[in-house]
């Protein structure tokens, strides 16, 4: 993942994708992979829970396998990495902080609050050594 993370840039129809994914998993958590190139995201992969649960999330490693695959074949990045809270806030969890991945410490984390399904709450944070840190999630029409 390159690029400068202040400059991160996400489409309005990509948020307002995640949010319609968010919204058709629950009461489950829901999970994808925001995909581009320096700091714009291109392409919106949603993926299944292999968990279904309301409390956490795993990507199904084969379609993990299949998402890298295709950003790999079109020459982007991963850009992030989102999932759903049905019921708290757009804040990493203690588990969400525990299971960052270790392999992508750059790696954005987007978070879509339902705990008011009227009112989405849309957040971004890097995770670094079991440390949160908000970022600015800029979107663009």
């Amino acid at each position: 993942m390159e690029g400068n993370p202040l400059s991160f840039i996400i489409p309005k129809a990509i948020v307002e994708a995640i949010v319609d994914h968010a919204r058709r998993e629950a009461p489950n958590e829901c999970c994808g992979i925001l995909a581009g190139r320096d700091g714009r995201v291109f392409k919106h992969f949603l993926a299944k829970n292999a968990d279904a649960s309301r409390y956490r999330y795993h990507f199904d490693p084969r379609e993990y396998l299949q998402i890298w695959q295709e950003i790999e074949a079109n020459g982007w990045e991963l850009q992030a990495i989102y999932h759903s809270h049905t019921f708290t806030g757009a804040y990493p969890s203690a588990t969400d902080i525990d299971e960052a991945n270790p392999i992508l410490p750059e790696a954005l984390y987007i978070i879509v609050s339902l705990a008011d399904p009227e009112e989405p709450v849309v957040r971004a944070f890097r995770i670094r050594e079991g440390r949160v840190l908000p970022e600015e999630l800029r979107v663009s029409e």
